[in-house]
């Protein structure tokens, strides 16, 4: 009975090493519901799925699908797509590597059972290990359009596990059939293991390329920035060096009693740019930049743009991440102003116990799309519309609505924010 006992918590244990071993490749992938039972019921469910008896000809595949998807979808957030994208990559990773055990060591003798459930935690173990240096340090972020890419791809090698291990349950009426079958499994399944895990590298590749072209607009807005500032800069020393010339045109102004003409002559002086000085709009730096390059453009625009900024030089938020929303609202904003009689825009940013909340208001074209895609022909470099912002959003643990309201476009963003830690 002692034996029988311990037998049977050998192999819970190593049914638990599977699941974790899958648990910690797929959560750096996953953003997961902000609910305490949302992570439990992952590893459960790649407990579970890991321990699954898997053949050429098995319907349990079908019986583990119905149970995996709905729960993977139930513990985990975010674009559908991202959510259903993941969820076949690693259901193809574990169904894959189980199915090749279960079908191909059949033959093993006595102790089958003993080695395909002790080979799937080392199986399941050295993926890990494998990638474990790869493995990102946050779920990765991509555009809608990729996520879609991404599940497209995800669907064949999932489709072809289906095809080879579910559709075949009839093999054992015919030798020949179950020999063809036992051939296709042979090549299919290793191919769909392959893929998926070379779907999780190229989601790590797509990630980066997405983080540098962020990284990328968002070093044109300060190169715009810091190009404006050199500008006055230069103003300035103009300014200072053809000041003595000024005063003495000045000074013989007055002295002939041509006051109207000194007072025109400081008026001009007044207007120049150098007066103006460099813009701070809040003390964020990277906001700041970003900000004052959309004014500098709604300005050349003749847009009237009303903006009110109140952030603290450090956030918990990302400066790509934010650059990316104030810039596309802003963006977004000045499309639709172009187009319309009312050139006003009002931008509204501000932190306030917690969350930062920004509200851009403009006028309404009767041209808004679903998604407010920017519809410039050189789209890749201007806004990625409501989803991308939504999403960025999202990430955060906030919100963001748009959409008509008294009469003009209205769109709203709350992200919670925490102090910056002491040094």
């Amino acid at each position: 009975m002692i034996i029988q006992s311990l037998r049977l918590l050998f192999w819970m244990a190593v049914s638990c090493l599977n699941g974790l071993f899958i648990y910690k490749l797929a959560v750096p992938f996953i953003l997961f519901k902000e609910k305490k039972w949302a992570k439990p019921i992952l590893y459960v469910l790649f407990t579970g799925s890991a321990g699954m008896v898997i053949w050429v000809g098995d319907p349990n595949l079908l019986f583990t699908l119905l149970v995996f998807f709905p729960c993977f979808l139930l513990c985990t957030q975010g674009d559908l797509s991202q959510r259903l994208s993941l969820m076949l990559i690693f259901f193809c990773l574990i169904m894959s590597v189980c199915a090749i055990l279960d079908t191909y060591l059949m033959h093993a003798g006595a102790y089958y059972d003993q080695v395909t459930r002790l080979l799937r935690p080392v199986i399941f173990g050295g993926l890990y290990f494998l990638l474990r240096k790869r493995l990102p340090p946050e779920p990765p972020k991509l555009s809608r359009r990729l996520w879609r890419l991404t599940l497209g791809l995800g669907a064949m090698p999932f489709l072809s596990i289906v095809a080879v291990v579910a559709l075949s349950y009839n093999i054992h009426e015919s030798l020949l059939v179950e020999s063809q079958a036992l051939r296709q499994g042979l090549v299919v399944l290793p191919m769909a293991l392959g893929s998926a895990l070379l779907l999780l590298l190229a989601l790590l590749t797509l990630a980066d390329y997405e983080r540098l072209q962020q990284q990328e607009r968002l070093a044109a807005l300060r190169e715009q920035y810091y190009q404006n500032l050199r500008r006055e800069q230069n103003q300035v020393r103009t300014l200072r060096h053809d000041l003595r010339n000024h005063l003495a045109a000045l000074q013989g102004l007055l002295e002939d009693s041509q006051s109207a003409k000194a007072l025109d002559y400081v008026n001009q002086l007044e207007a120049s740019p150098a007066f103006a000085g460099s813009r701070q709009l809040c003390e964020h730096e990277a906001a700041n930049a970003v900000l004052a390059a959309k004014l500098e453009e709604m300005e050349r625009l003749g847009l009237l743009p009303d903006v009110q900024i109140a952030l603290p030089e450090q956030l918990s938020i990302n400066d790509v991440d934010l650059c990316a929303l104030l810039g596309n609202a802003m963006d977004n904003a000045m499309e639709a102003a172009v187009k319309a009689r009312d050139k006003q825009i009002s931008l509204h940013c501000r932190v306030e116990k917690g969350v930062l909340m920004l509200k851009v208001i403009n006028a309404l074209t009767g041209e808004e799309k679903d998604d407010l895609r920017s519809t410039k022909a050189d789209r890749a470099r201007h806004g990625f519309g409501l989803p991308g912002m939504r999403e960025i959003a999202g990430r955060y643990g906030g919100s963001l609505e748009a959409g008509p309201r008294d009469g003009r476009f209205e769109l709203l963003a709350c992200l919670p924010v925490t102090a910056p830690a002491a040094e």
